[in-house]
C-alpha cells in the first residue's frame, strides 16, 4: 500500500469517526435519555393503573424493556428499516415516496391509502417533536429536586430558558451542533453505563431479567398489570423513529455502529442497574436513575442529564426538519425557506419556520404541563402510533420492492405488529390522562398537510388551464396580425417547466400587448449534490423558432448553491444568438397566484380557508433566487378555490 493510499485510508477512518461522533450528538439524544424517566414512570404510584413493586414485577418490567428495545430498535430499525432509504433520506415520508414511486408495483388505491396512513404517521412525529424537548429537559431539570427539594419552583423557568437557547442555535446547522454535542453524549453513555454496572454489582441477580422467559411470564401470568405497564415501557423506545428520520444527516453506517457499540449497551446497563436498585429498596422508585449514583455525584449527574436531554431534543428537531423538507418535496407543504448547512450531507438542513413553530409549541407544553410525569402518557401515544404505521409501510416495501417471499413478510410483520399494537392499545387506555394531546396535534397537522396537497392539485389544474401549452403560445405570437410590439431589453420569466406558458408572460402579452426583444423562460432544478458546474448544466431550447428572440433554458444547481439567475443569463447568451447578456437592461418577471375563496367544488369551505391561510408561509421567490429587487416585476393572477 502506497503512502497516498494509507493517507486516504486514514482520512476515511477519521471521517467515519467524525460522523459517528456527530450522530451521537444529534441522533441518539432522545432514546439515550429514556433511562431518566422510563422506570420511574412505570412504577409511578399516581398512575391510574399502578404497577406494584414486587420482585416478579421488577424482573418482568426490566425484561420487557430489554426485549422491546432489542426487537424494535436494534432488529427492526437499525438492522432493517435503515436500509429502506430514498436517495439517502429516511423517515416515514421517505417510505411514502418509495411507495408512490414506479419502482414499487401495486394498485393506485392501495398506494393512496398507505400514503394517507404515512402522512398521519408523519403528523404524529411532529407531535413527538413537540413533546420530546418538553419532557426530556423537564425530566433532567427535575433531578434538582433529588439534590435539593427547595428547587421545585425553579424547574419550569430553567427548562424554558434551556429550550429557548436550544432553538436559537439551530441556524448553526446540525453538523456543528453534532460535533459539539457528540463528546457530551460519549461522556453521558459512559457515565450511565458505569452507574448501571454499579447497581448490577450490588445485585447481580437482576441479570436474569435478560432472559425472555421473564418478559413472557410477566405478560402471560400478570397480564392485567403488564398490559397497562406497556404504556410506560414504550418510553424506552422513544427516539427510534428519530434514528430513521435523521438517516439523511449521517448515513446508515455511523448510526448503526454508534447504536450497537455504545448507545444500546449503555442504556441496557442503566435499566438493569435501576432494576437492581429497586430490588434492594422499593422506595427508590421515586427517582431510580439519579439515586443510582452516590449523593456527591447527583448534582453533576443532573447537569450532565440536562445537557443530554438538550441533545435529545436535537434529535427530533433535526428529524422534524427532514420530515418538513420531504413534505415540501411531496407537495404536502408550500415552498419553505430551507438552508443547507453542510457540503458533505444533503440531509443537513435548517428550516426556520419549522424551528420557531416548534419552539412556541414546546414552551406552551412546558408551561401547561409543568412536569415530565404529566407528559409521559402523551409521549407514549405519539411514539407507538408512529412506529406502528412505520411497520405497515416498511413491510409493504419489503414485499413489493425488495421482492421478499410472502411467508417471510407475514411472519416478520406479525411479530413486530403484534408487539407494537399491544403498545398502541395500552396507550389508548391513557387517552383521558394525556394521550389525547399527540392525537390532537396529529389530526391538526394531518388536516393541514392533506388540505394543502388537495388544494395544490386544484390550483395547479386551474393554473395550467390558464397558462396553456408553451409551444402553441409561441406559434400564435408568430401568426399574430399585426405583429406584437417588441420593446428593447431582456425579460426573464421564471417557470416550473417548458410545457406551459408563464402566467406573467401571458399577462404581459394579453394586457400590455408587448414583449421584450429578448425573452428567456427559465426553469431551475436542484440536483442531490452540493455543487454543479453551471456551465455544464445549461440546456437551451429555441422552442421551434430560431429568429424570434425567445428561448427556454433549463438550469441545474447543487443543493448547496443559491440559484444564480444572472449567471444563467450570461451562459444562455453565449449558447444562443437570440439572447442578450446585458444584465443592466434585464427585467425579471415572477408569476404569483392570489388565492381567493370561491364556490367551485373540490373542497369544503373551511378547508379552502385553511389552504389559503397555509399559503401565507410560502417562501419569497425573489429572495430564494437572489434576484435584484429593483428589477423584479411581479405579475399576479387570481384563482378562486
Amino acid at each position: 500500500m502506497t503512502e497516498t493510499e494509507k493517507a486516504a485510508g486514514g482520512s476515511r477512518t477519521i471521517a467515519k469517526a467524525a460522523l459517528m461522533v456527530g450522530a451521537l450528538g444529534v441522533v441518539f439524544g432522545d432514546i439515550g435519555t429514556s433511562p431518566i424517566y422510563t422506570i420511574q414512570t412505570v412504577f409511578n404510584p399516581s398512575d391510574p393503573h399502578p404497577v406494584p413493586v414486587t420482585t416478579d414485577n421488577v424482573f418482568g418490567i426490566i425484561s420487557l424493556i430489554f426485549w422491546s428495545v432489542t426487537l424494535i430498535v436494534t432488529i427492526k430499525y437499525v438492522l432493517l428499516v435503515l436500509r429502506a432509504d430514498n436517495d439517502g433520506e429516511g423517515g416515514i415520508l421517505a417510505l411514502i415516496t418509495l411507495i408512490r414511486g414506479k419502482a414499487v408495483p401495486g394498485s393506485n388505491r392501495t398506494k393512496y391509502i398507505l400514503a394517507g396512513l404515512g402522512i398521519f404517521g408523519a403528523s404524529l412525529f411532529f407531535g413527538d417533536s413537540m413533546i420530546t424537548p418538553a419532557i426530556s429537559v423537564l425530566s433532567a431539570v427535575e433531578g434538582l429536586k433529588v439534590v435539593q427539594p427547595g428547587f421545585d419552583d425553579w424547574v419550569v423557568p430553567i427548562t424554558a430558558t434551556i429550550i429557548l437557547v436550544l432553538f436559537a442555535v439551530q441556524r448553526l446547522g446540525t453538523a456543528k451542533i453534532g460535533r459539539s454535542f457528540g463528546p457530551v453524549m460519549i461522556v453521558w453513555f459512559t457515565v450511565i453505563g458505569v452507574a448501571g454496572i454499579g447497581g448490577i454489582v450490588d445485585h447481580p441477580q437482576i441479570l436474569k431479567a435478560l432472559s425472555p422467559t421473564y418478559a413472557i411470564g410477566f405478560m402471560t401470568g400478570h397480564f392485567s398489570i403488564a398490559f397497562f405497564a406497556l404504556a410506560a415501557v414504550v418510553l424506552a423506545i422513544t427516539g427510534a423513529e428519530a434514528l430513521y428520520a435523521d438517516l439523511g444527516h449521517f448515513g446508515r453506517g455511523p448510526i448503526s455502529r454508534a447504536w450497537l457499540f455504545l448507545v444500546f449497551p449503555a442504556c441496557i446497563l442503566s435499566y438493569l442497574g435501576q432494576g437492581a436498585l429497586i430490588l434492594s429498596d422499593a422506595s427508590h422508585i421515586s427517582s431510580p436513575f439519579f439515586l443510582l449514583v452516590p449523593s456527591w455525584a447527583r448534582l453533576p449527574l443532573v447537569l450532565l442529564a440536562t445537557a443530554a436531554t438538550v441533545i435529545a431534543s436535537q434529535a427530533v428537531i433535526t428529524g422534524a426538519f427532514s420530515v418538513a423538507h420531504q413534505a415540501v418535496q411531496l407537495g404536502y407543504l408550500p415552498r419553505l425557506r430551507i438552508t443547507h448547512t453542510s457540503e458533505e450531507a444533503i440531509g443537513q438542513i435548517y428550516v426556520p419556520w419549522v424551528n420557531w413553530a416548534l419552539m412556541i409549541s414546546v414552551l406552551t407544553l412546558v408551561f401547561a404541563f409543568e412536569s415530565s410525569a404529566a407528559l409521559a402518557f402523551a409521549f407514549g401515544m405519539a411514539v407507538t402510533g408512529t412506529i406502528t404505521i412505520n411497520s405497515i409501510l416498511f413491510f409493504y416495501i419489503v414485499r413489493r420492492q425488495w421482492k421478499k417471499p410472502l411467508w417471510l413478510v407475514i411472519i416478520g410483520a406479525a411479530i413486530f405488529l403484534t408487539v407494537e399494537l399491544l403498545f398502541l392499545a395500552a396507550n389508548l387506555t391513557k387517552i383521558a390522562h394525556g394521550a389525547w394531546l399527540p392525537l390532537i396535534i396529529a389530526i391538526t397537522v394531518f388536516t393541514v398537510l392533506t388540505t394543502w396537497q388537495r388544494g395544490r392539485v386544484i390550483v395547479t389544474k386551474r393554473r395550467e388551464e390558464r397558462e396553456g401549452p408553451l409551444r402553441e403560445f409561441i406559434d400564435q405570437l408568430h401568426e399574430s396580425s399585426p405583429p406584437l410590439q417588441r420593446v428593447p431589453g431582456t425579460a426573464v420569466f421564471l417557470n416550473r417547466s417548458k410545457t406551459s406558458v408563464p402566467l406573467a408572460m401571458r399577462a404581459n402579452v394579453e394586457h400590455n400587448h408587448i414583449l421584450h426583444q429578448h425573452v428567456l423562460i427559465l426553469s431551475i432544478e436542484t440536483d442531490p449534490v452540493p455543487h454543479v458546474d453551471v456551465a455544464d448544466s445549461i440546456t437551451v431550447d429555441d422552442l421551434g423558432h430560431l429568429d424570434d428572440g425567445i428561448i427556454h433554458v433549463a438550469a441545474r444547481f447543487g443543493y448547496m448553491q443559491t440559484p444564480d439567475v444572472p449567471a444563467v443569463l450570461r451562459l444562455a447568451a453565449e449558447k444562443s444568438p437570440e439572447m442578450s447578456a446585458d444584465l443592466e437592461d434585464t427585467s425579471y418577471f415572477l408569476s404569483t397566484i392570489e388565492l381567493g375563496l370561491g364556490d367551485a367544488p373540490g373542497m369544503t369551505r373551511w378547508r379552502k380557508r385553511l389552504f389559503i391561510a397555509t399559503s401565507g408561509i410560502t417562501a419569497d421567490a425573489a429572495e430564494y433566487f437572489s434576484l435584484p429587487r429593483d428589477r423584479v416585476v411581479i405579475m399576479g393572477s387570481r384563482i378562486d378555490v
